[in-house]
C-alpha cells in the first residue's frame, strides 16, 4: 500500500463514515477533518478545535477505528492534531468612526478577569423556558443539547451551539430556555440575550458617541452570550468585525456562545468566511417544522396553560391544518377564543374551521410520509412492510425509490430523516434514489403516466 497516498485513503475512510452517521453529524464532525499524512502505519488528521478532538474521541472513536482497519489494515494508529488559529490575540484593532482602525488598537487581556462586575439585566424572556418547550422528534436533539449546556456550560463539546430552522419552529423559545436554566443553576453566571439586530443599533451608537472600547469591554464580561437571528449580521462588515473579535475573546476564556439563524451556516450570504468557519466550531443543530403530533401536543400545553377548554376534534383539525409554524397554532387559539367570547357561542369545529380558513387561508392538509409509502403501496401492489424491508427485489427497489422521491417532493422533511423512515437507509441512498427517480421521469412516458397518478391520488388524500 501507498503510504504517501493519505488523501486517498482518507476519502475512503469517509465515504464509509459517511454511510454510517446523519448528514448532520457528518457536516459537523467529519466533513472539515484534514488528512495529513500517512506513515508507519499511522494515519495523522487534523481538525479544526480541541472541541471536535474530545467529540470525536467520546462518539465516534470505534467507527473510526474500525473504518481505518478496513482501509487501512489492522492496527493502523491514529493521531490527530488541532488546527492552530492564526489571528491576534492579545491585540485588535476596531474600526473607528471612518471605517479605517482606530489609532490605538484595544488591548484583550486572555485571563479572566477577577474583578466582580455590577449585576445585569439578562433581557431573557421569562415565558420562554423548557417547562414551556414541547418536546418532539423535530426538536429533540437541539433540546438534549440545550439542556447539556445549561447543566456545565463552557465545560461542553457544543460551544458555539448554532441552531437554524425557519421562522416559528421555536428557535427564539428554546435559546431563551437555556439561559434561564443556567440561571437557574448557575446563577452566578453573566448571561445576556440579545438579537443581531440590537447588538447593531448598540455598536452604531457607540461608534457615533466614542465609546466602542466600553461597548467591546462590556460584551467581553458576558459568561454566556445569545444572539438571535445573528443572518441580520450580513454584510454590515464593521459589526461583523466588532463582533468577530468578541467572540473569540470569549471563547478563548472559555465563556458559552449560543447563536440562532433562520439558515445554516453554509447558507449564510454576506457573511465574512472566517465568520462563518467559528459558527462550525461547535454544534450546529436544525429545528425543523413541528409534526402533527408534535403540533397537537404544543395546542394541548397552550391551551391547558391558558385554562381553556378546546374539544379534541378542533386540536386534530387545528394541527392538521396549520403546519408551518408553532407561532401560526397560537395566533389560532387567541383568534378562536375571541370570536367565541364576543360572539358568545362555544367552541366547536364550525368555529374552528372558519377561522383557520380565515387566517391561514388553508388549502389542503399536510401529506404525511405515510401517506406517500402507502399510496404507492396501493399504487404498485406491494406491501407498506415491503417497502421498508431489505428486499432488493427490482420491483420493490423501485416503489422504494418513488417513495423517497415523493417523501422529498411533497415533505419538509431531511434526506436523513426520509431514509430513517423508509427501511433505515441513509441520506445518500435517498438522494441517490430521488436522482434516479427524476432521470427516468424524464425518458419514460409509462414511468412518467405511473407518477403522476400516484401524485393525483396523494392530492386528493390531502384535501
Amino acid at each position: 500500500m501507498n503510504e504517501q497516498n493519505h488523501v486517498v485513503l482518507w476519502n475512503r475512510c469517509l465515504e464509509i463514515i459517511k454511510d454510517n452517521v446523519t448528514e448532520q453529524a457528518f457536516t459537523t464532525w467529519f466533513q472539515n477533518i484534514v488528512p495529513l499524512k500517512f506513515k508507519d502505519k499511522t494515519l495523522t488528521i487534523q481538525v479544526e478545535t480541541q472541541y471536535v478532538y474530545e467529540f470525536l474521541e467520546a462518539n465516534y472513536i470505534d467507527l473510526l477505528k474500525s473504518t481505518i482497519y478496513r482501509v487501512m489494515g489492522e492496527g493502523t494508529k491514529l493521531m490527530y492534531t488541532v488546527k492552530v488559529v492564526k489571528h491576534p490575540v492579545t491585540k485588535v484593532e476596531y474600526p473607528s468612526d471612518n471605517g479605517k482602525p482606530a489609532a490605538q488598537p484595544k488591548t484583550i487581556k486572555k485571563d479572566v478577569p477577577s474583578t466582580p462586575y455590577a449585576e445585569i439585566d439578562s433581557q431573557l424572556k421569562p415565558e420562554y423556558n423548557f417547562d414551556t418547550f414541547i418536546e418532539g422528534t423535530s426538536n429533540k436533539l437541539s433540546r438534549s443539547v440545550g439542556e447539556a449546556i445549561a447543566e456545565n456550560p463552557t465545560r461542553t463539546t457544543f460551544n458555539p451551539l448554532f441552531l437554524y430552522g425557519a421562522s416559528g419552529v421555536g428557535k427564539t423559545h428554546l435559546i431563551n430556555a437555556i439561559g434561564a436554566k443556567i440561571k437557574e443553576l448557575h446563577p452566578e453566571k453573566r448571561v445576556l440575550y440579545v438579537s443581531a439586530h440590537l447588538f447593531q443599533v448598540q455598536y452604531t451608537d457607540s461608534v457615533r458617541n466614542n465609546t466602542v472600547n466600553d461597548f467591546i469591554k462590556f460584551y467581553q464580561t458576558i459568561d454566556v452570550l445569545i444572539v438571535d437571528d445573528i443572518q441580520e449580521f450580513a454584510g454590515v462588515t464593521r459589526t461583523q468585525n466588532t463582533f468577530f473579535h468578541i467572540f473569540n475573546h470569549l471563547q478563548q476564556n472559555g465563556k458559552q456562545l449560543i447563536l440562532s439563524s433562520d439558515r445554516s451556516p453554509a447558507m449564510l450570504q454576506g457573511m465574512e468566511e472566517r465568520m462563518i468557519t467559528r459558527f462550525k466550531w461547535g454544534m450546529v443543530a436544525e429545528l425543523e417544522k413541528p409534526t402533527i403530533e408534535l403540533r397537537k401536543d404544543i395546542l394541548r400545553s397552550k391551551i391547558k396553560r391558558d385554562g381553556l377548554k378546546f374539544p379534541e376534534e378542533v386540536i386534530s383539525f387545528i394541527a392538521e391544518n396549520v403546519c408551518d409554524s408553532v407561532r401560526d397554532l397560537e395566533g389560532i387559539i387567541i383568534s378562536i377564543m375571541a370570536h367565541a367570547t364576543i360572539y358568545n357561542r362555544e367552541v366547536d369545529l364550525d368555529l374552528a374551521q372558519r377561522i383557520v380558513r380565515k387566517v391561514v387561508n388553508y388549502t389542503q392538509k399536510e401529506i404525511t410520509i405515510e401517506d406517500i409509502i402507502n399510496t404507492v403501496s396501493e399504487h404498485f401492489n406491494i406491501s407498506a412492510a415491503l417497502i421498508r424491508s431489505a428486499s432488493r427485489k427490482r420491483e420493490v427497489v423501485q416503489a422504494r425509490q418513488v417513495a423517497m422521491f415523493l417523501a422529498k417532493t411533497h415533505t419538509e422533511l431531511s434526506s436523513a430523516r426520509i431514509g430513517s423512515y423508509i427501511g433505515n437507509r441513509d441520506h445518500a441512498t435517498v438522494l441517490h434514489a430521488c436522482k434516479l427517480i427524476k432521470d427516468l421521469k424524464e425518458v419514460d412516458k409509462t414511468f412518467n403516466s405511473d407518477l403522476d397518478t400516484i401524485t393525483s391520488l396523494l392530492t386528493k388524500k390531502g384535501k
